[in-house]
């Protein structure tokens, strides 16, 4: 149950750090700001405000024995609670007193004003209406025949303070939360930029001197990552220096077996090892293409469905067909993704009579597909043929004619672009191989 729990609270908390760390300032201030409220209104506001209602009820109460007392004159009784009580009475003879009146149960003043009334004069001997003047409330008090109509000013039941407090306790704490914001945007931006950096460098894009910035611990995190970019592009440089190092002392023996391969005067012997020094030339140039370095190649923004086309043009191949969504920009390395195509056309060329292309979008990816009618893959060996030389000895014959490196080429150049490949039977009964591209 709490796991379940646990999920659910995970689930509606927000993603982001700086949403989280806004939460984590905002809900206190919140929370503190209700309570003092409730506390203000429970013990101040509103005990104040029972206290002036029974004060005038009391009042009117007060007015009415009076008035009832035969030794005082009505009208001076009347005259003297108007100016010193803040009082505007008038009675009003009236049979059919009406006494119902609508319950506005949200109303702190009508809740107070009624249970005082009610206490002191019994139910369905009064009538009041706090919305009929802006500043003043309608009382009436049943009386013999008629009724006494009392217009008092709203400020003898109701504090002023509220307003002024509602408005210290509002204001400070919207500036709090605004001053917040602004501080937590500047400590989340070195995440950020951090991330960005990251991301950039996982797809072999160049990055620019990084600097990092923000709390010591985020300084700290971007030291150290700046520190491990730096050791990689070095070790990638050294790669690369070796290999070009190796393909110019591997390439001179060759040739010079080419040459003595001519001296040799049994031609089937010749001619076998001539076809081997060509395999090994092969896989030497494969291996060169698929360890060097790709972060030499800066990212542009390029037409995909344009790229395709022109792929498919210059095969020259009426078995392939293609169904591509017009004008798809992507950003990434133009000629790798080039390259990627070309492997999995001619992979599919080679195993297949017939080769259909789509080219697909959503809002956050590509999606490119490349199916053929030739002997498939078995389903276990999907994972397996994208590791380097590997090959499947079952149903993609001619050994000879591939060193195992096209998918693994392909894969490294889509991942390389923060994409994935993967592998299923299509709907031509052959190999359908998907590649996913973010936008």
């Amino acid at each position: 149950m709490s796991y379940g729990l646990s999920k659910i609270f995970k689930s509606i908390l927000p993603k982001r750090l700086f949403y989280r760390a806004l939460l984590i300032v905002a809900v206190p201030v919140i929370v503190l700001q209700l309570i003092i409220t409730f506390v203000f209104f429970d013990s101040l506001w509103i005990k104040t405000n029972k206290g002036m209602t029974r004060a005038l009820a009391n009042e009117i109460n007060t007015f009415i024995q009076v008035y009832n007392d035969e030794i005082y004159d009505k009208e001076e009784i009347t005259n003297l609670f108007s100016v010193y009580q803040d009082l505007n009475i008038d009675y009003v003879e009236d049979d059919n007193f009406n006494y119902e009146y609508v319950e506005r149960w949200f109303s702190p003043i009508d809740r107070t004003l009624r249970r005082e009334l009610k206490s002191r004069f019994g139910s369905g001997e009064y009538w009041f209406d706090s919305t009929a003047y802006k500043e003043l409330i309608d009382i009436r008090i049943k009386y013999q025949l008629g009724y006494f109509k009392f217009l008092v000013p709203k400020d003898r039941v109701t504090s002023s303070s509220a307003r002024i407090f509602a408005l210290w306790i509002t204001v400070p704490a919207l500036i709090m939360v605004l001053i917040s914001l602004i501080f937590l945007k500047n400590q989340t931006r070195p995440i950020t930029n951090l991330a960005r950096v990251a991301e950039k460098f996982g797809k072999g894009e160049e990055i620019e001197e990084f600097k990092p910035s923000g709390a010591a611990e985020i300084r700290q995190a971007g030291y150290e990552f700046d520190k491990m970019r730096k050791r990689i592009v070095r070790h990638l440089n050294q790669r690369s220096e070796m290999l070009s190092g190796i393909s110019h002392d591997l390439r001179t023996p060759l040739t010079r077996m080419k040459l003595q391969i001519a001296f040799i005067k049994d031609k089937d012997l010749a001619n076998k090892l001539t076809e081997d020094i060509n395999e090994m030339e092969k896989m030497l140039n494969e291996y060169l293409q698929f360890t060097s370095s790709t972060y030499l190649e800066k990212d542009e923004k390029f037409n995909l469905s344009e790229l395709i086309t022109n792929i498919v043009e210059k095969y020259n191949n009426s078995n392939i067909s293609t169904k591509l969504l017009s004008s798809v920009f992507i950003a990434g390395r133009k000629n790798l993704i080039k390259r990627c195509i070309n492997n999995l056309i001619d992979n599919a060329i080679k195993y297949g009579d017939k080769v259909n292309i789509e080219l697909s979008k959503n809002n956050n990816n590509l999606f490119i597909k490349i199916e053929d009618n030739g002997p498939g893959i078995p389903e276990k060996e999907y994972d397996n043929v994208f590791k380097p030389f590997y090959k499947i000895d079952k149903g993609r014959a001619d050994s000879k004619s591939s060193v195992g490196l096209g998918l693994s080429i392909a894969s490294d150049i889509i991942r390389s672009h923060g994409g994935n490949i993967n592998l299923e039977k299509s709907s031509l009964n052959g190999l359908s191989v998907k590649i996913f591209l973010p936008v």
